[in-house]
C-alpha cells in the first residue's frame, strides 16, 4: 500500500506540469488584454508597456518558467523568491494576489462543496438502497423521476427554482450571500442534486446486480432476510462504483460550482474564476487551475487507497 502511494505520489507532479503548460497555452491564447479594463481609467502606452515587462507578459516564455518556480516552490528553495508556492498577484484586482484570492474563496467553496457531498450522498444511498430492494415499486419510481430531473435539469434552473420557493415564498432561508449555516443549504441542497442523482443510479444498478450473486444467495438460503443480506453484505459491493465516483466528484464540488455560486451569490473561488477568464488574468487563471487540478488528483488517490481498504482483492491483484 505504502509502495503504491509512494508512485502516486512521484507521478503527481508530473501530471500537475503536463495540467500547468496545457492551461498556460490556452491562457496565453483567449483574447484581450488584463492590462486594461474597458470599464475603467485607461492608462497610457507607456504605462502599459511598463506593466507588462514587470509582470513578464511581453515574453511568454520567460512567464512561463518564472511562474512556475514561483507556484512550485523551487524559486523559493533557490532564494529567488521571499515565499513558497507563490502564485502572483491579480492582474485585475491589482491590491490582492492569488494566494490571498483563494485563502478567501477556497474555504467557502469547500464547506459547499463539502455539505453538496454529504446530502448527495445520504439522499443517494438511500434512494439507490430503496430502489435495489424494491425495483419498480412506488417509491423506486418516485426517486428514478427524481434523479433523472436532478441529473437533466441545468444548475441555475434548479436553483431559481428553490430560491423562488424557499427564500422569496417561503422565507424559511436568506435569499443568497454568505454567513451562518442557513447560508448554506440552499446552494449546497442546488449543488447536491446532480451527484446525488447520479449516485441514487450508481447504488440502484450495484444493488439489483449484486443482489443476484452467488453470495448474496447462499445468505438468502441460510435465513437472512433479504433486507439484512442488502445492508450486511451487498451495499459494500455495490457501493465501490460510487466510491469511484465521488473522487473527481468532490473535488469538483469543492473547488466551487460556477453557476450555484453567481446564483446564490456565494464569495466562493468559482466567481473569482469566471472573472479571471473574462478579464485574462492569467496569474489567477493559472492559480485555480492548479489548486484544483491538485485537489483532483489527490482526490483521486484517496478514493483509490479506500478501494483497497474496502475491497483486499484489489490490493492482492
Amino acid at each position: 500500500m505504502l509502495a503504491f502511494i509512494a508512485r502516486r505520489l512521484l507521478v503527481l507532479p508530473l501530471i500537475v506540469l503536463v495540467i500547468y503548460t496545457i492551461t498556460f497555452v490556452l491562457a496565453w491564447m483567449v483574447p484581450g488584454d488584463p492590462m486594461r479594463q474597458p470599464d475603467g481609467r485607461q492608462p497610457p502606452p507607456e504605462i502599459v508597456e511598463a506593466m507588462r515587462k514587470q509582470y513578464q507578459l511581453d515574453d511568454p516564455g520567460r512567464f512561463y518558467v518564472s511562474y512556475l518556480g514561483k507556484a512550485s516552490g523551487v524559486s523559493w528553495l533557490l532564494g529567488k523568491a521571499d515565499r513558497p508556492f507563490d502564485l502572483g498577484p491579480s492582474l485585475r484586482q491589482r491590491d490582492w494576489s492569488v494566494n490571498e484570492i483563494l485563502a478567501t474563496g477556497l474555504p467557502v467553496s469547500i464547506t459547499l462543496g463539502l455539505a453538496a457531498i454529504l446530502i448527495a450522498l445520504a439522499v443517494g444511498v438511500t434512494a439507490g438502497v430503496i430502489g435495489g430492494l424494491r425495483p419498480n415499486g412506488p417509491a423506486d419510481l418516485v426517486a428514478q423521476t427524481v434523479a433523472l430531473a436532478g441529473i437533466s435539469l441545468p444548475s441555475f434552473v434548479i436553483g431559481a427554482a428553490v430560491l423562488m420557493l424557499f427564500a422569496a415564498h417561503l422565507r424559511w432561508f436568506p435569499v443568497g450571500g454568505w454567513g451562518g449555516p442557513s447560508y448554506v443549504v440552499l446552494p449546497a441542497l442546488t449543488l447536491s442534486l446532480p451527484y446525488a442523482a447520479y449516485i441514487a443510479r450508481l447504488v440502484r444498478y450495484g444493488m439489483l446486480e449484486q443482489m443476484n450473486a452467488d453470495y448474496a444467495r447462499t445468505a438468502r438460503a441460510k435465513g437472512l432476510s433479504r433486507r439484512g443480506v442488502a445492508m450486511r453484505h451487498v451495499l459494500k459491493n455495490a457501493f465501490l462504483p460510487v466510491l469511484s465516483y465521488l473522487g473527481p466528484a468532490a473535488a469538483t464540488a469543492m473547488t466551487g460550482s460556477f453557476v450555484v455560486e453567481k446564483v446564490f451569490a456565494v464569495p466562493g473561488i468559482g466567481q473569482h474564476f469566471v472573472d479571471a477568464v473574462l478579464g485574462k488574468d492569467i496569474t489567477l487563471i493559472m492559480g485555480v487551475v492548479l489548486v484544483y487540478s491538485t485537489m483532483l488528483i489527490l482526490f483521486n488517490l484517496v478514493v483509490d487507497v479506500l478501494y483497497r481498504v474496502i475491497d483486499p482483492r484489489i490490493e492482492a491483484s
